[in-house]
């Protein structure tokens, strides 16, 4: 069965095996396409791993028709921590990169998005949208408030990668009281191009769909990127305000419909 005729289920990461399966598709996408490293990446098992996946909830999309073992199955995966659950790591991942004071003071229930990726041949079907429609869920049943996370433009040109990133600082920063900015020792400021002087629509177009569509449900940037040169990626951080989303802009989030 290829793709085009999934038999998807969705569920959280129980033993050892299925983190492994998500590791080595973290691996694929990004070491093999993406040309990132790690102090913890195992090259000879093809596993992407780090300090932090022993703590996290890992989200598994399967596709039941790729074969029998979750190894054939999965598709999809995202990384989540809750702040109940971040005491026991000592940090968020992200702080790594971030100053998150603005989240962490704001006295509301946090979660962590991160390591989010799909098999290359379901990208741009519905695959996204039913991982989403099991974050969503996740989302529910835990009362988060306010999601967070990392999302990645490939690459550490800064240059070919100014448009974009212009184009997200002047039309999606963060609002004051959820601003987190990159760390003074790592701050890429991402205002480059004046606002008037870009072409918006080649801007945006070039920007990741994970990150456009983050947007479309209302997120925001925070102030400078970090460029990660073990993983060969620019990275902006992503926060959403649950109680900011739109009636419409729930919907998406809550059935997976296409915008």
């Amino acid at each position: 069965m290829s793709a085009s005729h999934p038999d998807f289920l969705l569920r959280l990461a129980e033993t050892d095996e299925d983190i492994r399966a998500a590791q080595h598709l973290r691996y694929q996408v990004f070491v093999e396409e993406m040309g990132g490293d790690g102090p913890m990446v195992d090259h000879d098992a093809q596993l992407e791993r780090d300090k932090f996946d022993t703590f996290f909830d890992h989200l598994m999309l399967l596709d039941k028709a790729r074969g029998e073992t979750v190894s054939e199955q999965i598709v999809g995966v995202y990384r989540l921590l809750r702040d109940d659950q971040m005491p026991q790591v000592g940090q968020f991942y992200t702080e790594d990169e971030y100053d998150l004071s603005a989240l962490k003071d704001s006295e509301r229930k946090l979660l962590e998005l991160g390591r989010s990726c799909l098999a290359a041949d379901y990208r741009g079907g519905t695959a996204m949208y039913v991982l989403w429609n099991g974050l969503a869920d996740y989302v529910r049943t835990h009362d988060i408030e306010i999601l967070f996370g990392t999302a990645s433009f490939h690459g550490t040109d800064l240059d070919s990668l100014a448009p974009s990133l212009s184009l997200l600082h002047h039309r999606h920063l963060a609002p004051e009281e959820l601003r987190v900015r990159a760390l003074p020792q790592h701050f890429t400021e991402m205002n480059r191009i004046a606002y008037d002087d870009l072409d918006r629509r080649a801007a945006m177009l070039a920007v990741p769909a994970l990150i456009k569509g983050y947007l479309r449900l209302g997120g925001f940037v925070g102030e400078g990127a970090y460029v990660d040169q073990v993983f060969n990626t620019t990275d902006v951080c992503l926060v959403m305000d649950t109680e900011r989303l739109s009636a419409t802009q729930k919907k998406i989030y809550s059935s997976g419909a296409k915008s």
